[in-house]
């Protein structure tokens, strides 16, 4: 009786970064923060990430001490992921999606820190943003967040399905379709009138598909096993394949529950239909 607690507290730490690794997939961290092109290791940051407005580089986030978050705490840790902000005090670029993780829960949120920590670190130096100025002045996303930025935890609908809860959780939280999907603003915002209506303009320079129920540009005429399918193994029902990032997201969503991928197609089914925008 003496020694029962231990073994208990043990398999709950194992439960909480299981539960840790499981969401840290769910959010696809590691295809911004791998640098594929270059060989790099898993999560030590360096991919470049082309914007209208310059290149970013993904940061290191594995727990190295020196180049990566091996001194933060928790409490950094979630204030970066809903608030954007770093250990340091300054205000992190949209280009990392916290306008979307501000949505994850507190919970869930502690549950990936659990998982970062058992991350092999790696010793690789960030490489800073390629930005004009002033754009390029961290303190100037303090402006951009009282203008666009709405912190808070996701909040489940009254009257709607523990299904449709669930995937839209993913779909606006862990997931963060929308920061892809969306178009953005001239001040690089989304626009939420649109909201995953696609763009011409996504990361890269890549064609975003819209994956509103709209029957002619978006995937209104699709089932929800449809969606499932491309969420499992990528494939459309006109039976082709996706490409480019979408396929590396795609990595991760297999790796979700049935009931997950599903939830995901049932909410995205009741997304209002917006028409693709014409090129102007």
């Amino acid at each position: 009786m003496l020694f029962s607690a231990a073994p208990a507290a043990f398999a709950a730490d194992r439960a909480v970064v299981a539960r840790g690794a499981y969401l840290t997939n769910a959010a696809d961290c590691v295809t911004c923060h791998t640098d594929v092109a270059h060989r790099g290791k898993p999560y030590a940051g360096g991919r470049a990430i082309a914007t209208p407005f310059g290149t970013f580089y993904s940061p290191n986030i594995t727990p190295d001490p020196k180049t990566g978050i091996g001194r933060w705490t928790e409490a950094q840790f979630l204030h970066a992921l809903h608030d954007g902000i770093r250990a340091d005090g300054a205000n992190l670029f949209p280009a990392m999606p916290y306008p979307s993780f501000t949505k994850i829960t507190d919970g869930d949120a502690r549950a990936i820190w659990a998982y970062m920590q058992t991350l092999p670190a790696v010793r690789q130096p960030n490489r800073p943003p390629e930005l004009p100025f002033p754009l390029s002045w961290r303190p100037l996303q303090t402006i951009w967040k009282w203008l666009f930025f709405a912190p808070g935890r996701f909040r489940s609908t009254p009257g709607r399905s523990a299904a449709w809860n669930r995937g839209a959780y993913l779909v606006l939280a862990l997931a963060h379709c929308g920061e892809c999907h969306t178009p953005r603003n001239f001040l690089g915002a989304m626009q939420q009138s649109r909201f995953l209506a696609g763009t011409r303009h996504g990361p890269n320079g890549d064609k975003v598909p819209n994956i509103t129920s709209d029957p002619k540009s978006g995937i209104g005429s699709w089932n929800v096993s449809d969606i499932v399918a491309l969420l499992t193994d990528g494939q459309t029902p006109g039976f082709d394949f996706i490409g480019g990032t979408m396929a590396e997201v795609v990595n991760s969503t297999s790796r979700l529950t049935e009931a997950d991928r599903r939830a995901i197609a049932v909410y995205l089914k009741t997304v209002p239909p917006l028409a693709t925008a014409e090129r102007k």
